[in-house]
C-alpha cells in the first residue's frame, strides 16, 4: 500500500493454481487483459511441470513474461538479449458476448465514474446548466468492448480521449430511466457506492427542476464538492 493504491497481491504458488486460476476460467476476463491472463497461465503450466528448472523452460517464461503487461525490465533485457518476446494471444471476439449484468456492476465498480458537471450557459436564468455522466474508461486497446458496452445497453457512446477509451452517457432520460434503476438492483460496491448515491440525489433533484433554482443549484454544487476526489479529501 502506498499513497492513495491498495494493492492485493497472491504470491503462493498453490493458491495461484488452486484458486486464481480456477476462478478466471469460470469467470473470463472481458478486456484485453485476457491476454495477459492466458499468456501468465502458460508460465504456470510450465512451473507446474517443473520446466522452470531447466534453461530451455527458464528462458521460455522469459520469452512469455516479455508480452504482458510492460514487458521485459532493463536488467531482464541484457541478461538474455536472445530471448524474444511471444505473440500476444488475439483475444476470442467472441469472450465479449460473456458481458451480463452482474459483470456490468462489477466493471463499473472498479472502472466507472459517476459525474456531476456544472458548467456557464447563458441560455440558463442561473448562468449555469447541471449534467449528470455515467462514464467508464479504459485503454484505447479494448474500444471494442466499449462498442459492446453501448450495445449492451441500447444507448451511450464511445469517446476516444489519446490512450484511453470511454463509455459515456450524459442524456438524462437514460440516466433517470435505466442506469439508475439499472445501480439499485446490481449495486455499485465499495467507496464508489457512496458516489452513485450523491449522485442519484442529484438526479432527484434535477428531474423536480430544483436545479433551476438558486436553492437548488448550491445544493448541487454542495454535494458534488464531496464526490469522487472530494471525498477523498474530506
Amino acid at each position: 500500500m502506498g499513497g492513495d493504491t491498495v494493492i492485493i497481491m497472491v504470491r503462493s504458488f498453490k493458491d495461484i493454481t488452486n484458486i486464481i486460476i480456477p476462478h478466471f476460467e469460470k469467470y473470463p476476463l472481458l478486456t484485453k487483459k485476457h491476454a495477459d491472463y492466458l499468456l501468465f497461465k502458460q508460465i504456470v503450466d510450465i512451473i507446474e511441470e517443473k520446466g522452470h528448472l531447466t534453461q530451455e523452460g527458464f528462458e521460455k517464461i522469459v520469452s512469455i513474461k516479455g508480452s504482458i503487461n510492460l514487458g521485459l525490465s532493463d536488467s531482464l533485457k541484457v541478461a538474455f538479449p536472445d530471448v524474444n518476446p511471444v505473440i500476444r494471444p488475439d483475444v476470442d471476439k467472441e469472450i465479449l458476448n460473456l458481458i451480463n449484468n452482474n459483470w456490468i456492476s462489477g466493471f463499473s465498480s472498479a472502472e466507472g465514474c459517476f459525474l456531476v458537471s456544472i458548467g456557464k450557459s447563458p441560455s440558463h436564468k442561473l448562468g449555469s446548466s447541471v449534467q449528470l455522466v455515467f462514464q467508464i474508461t479504459q485503454h484505447s486497446r479494448d474500444i471494442m468492448l466499449m462498442e459492446k458496452i453501448v450495445e449492451y445497453f441500447g444507448f451511450g457512446r464511445v469517446r476516444i480521449r489519446g490512450n484511453h477509451v470511454d463509455y459515456i452517457c450524459t442524456k438524462f432520460s437514460n440516466i433517470s430511466d435505466s442506469i439508475i434503476p439499472f445501480f439499485l438492483e446490481y449495486p455499485i460496491k465499495r467507496v464508489k457506492s457512496s458516489d452513485f448515491e450523491d449522485w442519484r440525489k442529484v438526479a432527484n433533484l434535477m428531474a423536480t427542476k430544483s436545479h433551476l433554482t438558486l436553492e437548488g443549484l448550491e445544493q448541487i454544487r454542495q454535494i458534488k464538492s464531496g464526490m469522487n476526489t472530494g471525498r477523498e479529501h474530506n
